[in-house]
């Protein structure tokens, strides 16, 4: 039987690590944004499509779970939707975060571990919100090249899929303009609840804001002075010391360096290396707490030719089941048939 809503959040934190490797959710759902606004380069709402045609859904189905694959979802196109603020698209990205929110809650209430296809990173705000609606307490590991906690008001681009983290933030309350598109959206993350990993192309009013506010992250030159291992020891030791809560885990493929993920719209050289990213995903894995994940930024159009955008797929496949428990040592895929939903009452109205 799938653990409910709240009390499956509840029990992630209370069960011993043994405890909660053997019934660690039985249940996966995973579901597509295809949705591009919060940036200007088309075709990351492709992103779902290629992540599945990887073999998304049939390597999940070789880890023990029933696997659910709600589809995508279909977002409105907003005609008229001006910048605000010089901010892009403020309505059409509201809109979509907001049926994603509601999406997302619904699915970690059914007691499902979430994987959410993107996309583009601005869809993190209506992912992370609405797995906060069921798991208040949740924590945020954030692996990206990039910080995404602009806000409106110090935004280069005005691109919102450079400003999810400063929608979830209490502490930026206070200098958050209201966005039309964004009434729903009200902050609930605190500072001490995130840590970035992967760092590697900060704009200047987000180094300021990492600072003020004492965000624990990580970049590349932590990664290379550090290790891997210690900076996910300091990680979880940062975020689950106080007390066990469920992770949420969002991970945008340009962490990665670009000669392992070329499809992408804004790389950064001297990324993750592939052990390293994969290490970041089993680590989380391990606590036994992942109770939902992102996978954004994978874009197809973006690839010089089809095996650079195969590669970046294929990647992103590689994060997801090793966040779901595929270990290195295991076989690499399954030829396991899908394990079908179960009955009526157990789907989800998406």
């Amino acid at each position: 039987m799938a653990l409910r809503g709240p009390v499956s959040c509840l029990l992630r934190t209370l069960l011993s690590r043994s405890q909660k490797q053997q019934i660690r959710a039985q249940s996966v759902a995973v579901l597509g944004a295809p949705f591009s606004r919060g940036q200007k380069r088309r075709g990351v709402e492709h992103g779902p499509k290629v992540i599945r045609d990887a073999g998304l859904i049939e390597r999940l189905s070789g880890l023990d779970y029933s696997v659910h694959d709600f589809g995508d979802l279909n977002f409105p196109h907003i005609e008229k939707d001006e910048p605000y603020m010089e901010v892009k698209f403020p309505r059409n990205v509201g809109a979509a975060n907001k049926i994603l929110s509601g999406a997302v809650s619904r699915a970690i209430g059914a007691g499902h571990t979430f994987v959410m296809l993107g996309g583009d990173h601005s869809l993190a705000i209506g992912s992370v919100s609405g797995h906060a609606q069921q798991c208040p307490d949740l924590c945020l590991v954030w692996v990206d090249a990039h910080a995404d906690i602009n806000t409106p008001v110090i935004s280069p681009s005005g691109n919102l899929h450079g400003q999810p983290v400063a929608f979830m933030l209490k502490e930026l309350q206070s200098k958050m303009p209201s966005l039309p598109g964004f009434s729903w959206m009200k902050p609930f993350l605190s500072s001490r609840d995130l840590v970035y990993i992967g760092l590697r192309d900060v704009d200047p009013g987000e180094h300021h804001i990492l600072k003020d506010l004492g965000i624990q992250y990580f970049t590349m030159r932590d990664i290379d002075r550090l290790g891997i291992q210690r900076v996910m020891e300091a990680t979880l030791d940062h975020l689950l010391a106080r007390k066990q809560r469920p992770i949420h885990l969002s991970f945008d493929i340009d962490a990665f360096d670009p000669s392992l993920a070329p499809a992408t719209g804004t790389p950064v050289n001297g990324g993750l290396t592939y052990r390293e990213g994969i290490y970041i995903t089993e680590e989380i894995h391990n606590t036994g707490l992942l109770s939902a994940m992102d996978l954004v930024e994978v874009n197809p159009m973006l690839g010089a030719n089809p095996e650079a955008v195969e590669a970046t797929a294929s990647l992103a496949v590689d994060v997801i089941a090793s966040s779901l428990g595929q270990t290195r040592e295991g076989a690499h895929g399954s030829n396991m048939e899908i394990p079908s939903a179960k009955d009526d009452t157990e789907q989800l109205c998406l």
